[in-house]
C-alpha cells in the first residue's frame, strides 16, 4: 500500500508523522513524507522519501495576503504532487506544512487520517475533521470524536552513562535537561542559567536553545553545557530530571523515559493548548507547573525534584503516559481500513 504521511513545522508535529511513518516502512509499505521548509526539511530526507510543498502560515489574528497567497500556490503544488503520487492513504499530524497535501490527497481520492497531540484540536487538523475517515488521539479531547492511541514518538533508549558520555556530560552526575521544544524558548534560554547556577554544585545541565539561538544563553560555569539541537532519545535517556516547555512531544518522551519534568506552558499556544497538556500531567503527579509570568519560583519546584524519592514517584506517575506502541497502534488501523 502506499501511503503518505505529513505535518510538519515542529517537533511536535513531524516526529509523530515520522514515527509512525517508519513503522509503516518497516511493515512493507510503500512510504513517503511530505512537508515544507520547517523541521522535516531537514530531518526526514535520509530516513523516508520527502516531497516539499510550499505552506503558507495561517495566522489566526490577522489577515496576512503573502502568506495566503503562499498556502494557494502550496495547495495546487500538493494537488499536482498528490495526482503524481496517488497515495491510498494519507496521515496528517498538523501544523500548516500538513494542511496542503493532506486536503490535495483526500480530494485525489486518499483515505485521510488524522493524529492530534494536544489536549485541543489545532487548526490545520480542526479544519481537515469534516473529511477523516479516523481520528487518532494522544490525549482525551473533550467532545471530540477519535481514537486514543497515545503520542508516536521515536522509541529509542539509550544507557544513560553512555548517553551523557556522548553529549560530553559527565556519565556519573545527576544531569538536568532543558528543552523549550524543537524552536527553542527565549524565556527559558535567558532566565534558566541564573535560576540554575545555584545548583550546579550538585547537578549538571544539558540545555537545548534552538536553532540559531545559542547567543540567547549566558552559561553561569562549568557543568552547564549549551547545544542548539539534540536528539531527542539521547537527551532524555541522559537526563534524570527535566524543566520544558509543555509541547505534547515533550510530553511524551518524559513518559516514555520515566522523566520526572517541571512544565513552563507556552502562554499564547493555540488555544492554552500547552497549559491544558501540564495540567494533566500535573493532576496525575507526573509532573510539575511554573507559569512562565512565575518562573522565578522554579528552583523551589527544582529543589524538591532533587530529592530521589520525589523523582521516583513522579516516574511511576509518567508510567500511565506511556506513549510506546502508539506508532504501531496507529499503522495497523490504518492497514485495517484503508
Amino acid at each position: 500500500m502506499r501511503i503518505a504521511v505529513t505535518g510538519g513545522g515542529t517537533g511536535g508535529h513531524v516526529f509523530p508523522a515520522l514515527a509512525v511513518g517508519e513503522v509503516l516502512a518497516a511493515r512493507g509499505h510503500e512510504v513517503f513524507f511530505v512537508g515544507s521548509d520547517g523541521l522535516e526539511a531537514r530531518l526526514v530526507p535520509g530516513r523516508l522519501p520527502f516531497y516539499r510543498v510550499p505552506a503558507g502560515k495561517l495566522d489566526r489574528t490577522a489577515l496576512r495576503p503573502g502568506e495566503l497567497l503562499r498556502a494557494a500556490r502550496g495547495f495546487f503544488s500538493a494537488l499536482a504532487l498528490a495526482g503524481r503520487l496517488r497515495p491510498h492513504a494519507v496521515l496528517a499530524t498538523g501544523g500548516y506544512a500538513a494542511f496542503p497535501f493532506a486536503l490535495a490527497a483526500r480530494i485525489r481520492g486518499a483515505k485521510l487520517y488524522l493524529h492530534e497531540q494536544n489536549a485541543a484540536f489545532g487548526l490545520a487538523n480542526r479544519l481537515l475533521l469534516p473529511l477523516a475517515r479516523e481520528v487518532f488521539l494522544a490525549l482525551p479531547v473533550p467532545g471530540a470524536r477519535g481514537r486514543v492511541v497515545g503520542m508516536p514518538i521515536l522509541e529509542h533508549r539509550y544507557d544513560p552513562r553512555e548517553a551523557r558520555a556522548r553529549l560530553g556530560l559527565d556519565p556519573d552526575r545527576t544531569t538536568l535537561l532543558v528543552l523549550g521544544g524543537s524552536q527553542g524558548a527565549r524565556v527559558l534560554n535567558q532566565r534558566l542559567p541564573e535560576l540554575l547556577a545555584p545548583f550546579l554544585d550538585r547537578i549538571q545541565v544539558i540545555h537545548a536553545a534552538g536553532r540559531g539561538r545559542l547567543a540567547e544563553v549566558d552559561p553561569p560555569g562549568p557543568g552547564y553545557r549549551v547545544v542548539e539541537f539534540v536528539e531527542g532519545p539521547l537527551a532524555w535517556s541522559a537526563a534524570d530530571l527535566a524543566v520544558t516547555r509543555a509541547g505534547a512531544m515533550t510530553l511524551a518522551e518524559a513518559a516514555y523515559h520515566r522523566v520526572p519534568p517541571v512544565l513552563v506552558p507556552y502562554p499564547y499556544a493555540a488555544g492554552d493548548h500547552q497549559k491544558k497538556n501540564a495540567l494533566r500531567y500535573a493532576e496525575a503527579g507526573a509532573a510539575r507547573v511554573v507559569e512562565e509570568a512565575a518562573i522565578e519560583t522554579l528552583p523551589e519546584v527544582l529543589a524538591e525534584l532533587l530529592r530521589p524519592e520525589v523523582r521516583e514517584g513522579m516516574a511511576r506517575a509518567l508510567a500511565a503516559f506511556d506513549p510506546a506502541g502508539s506508532a504501531l497502534r496507529i499503522a495497523r488501523a490504518i492497514e485495517e481500513v484503508a
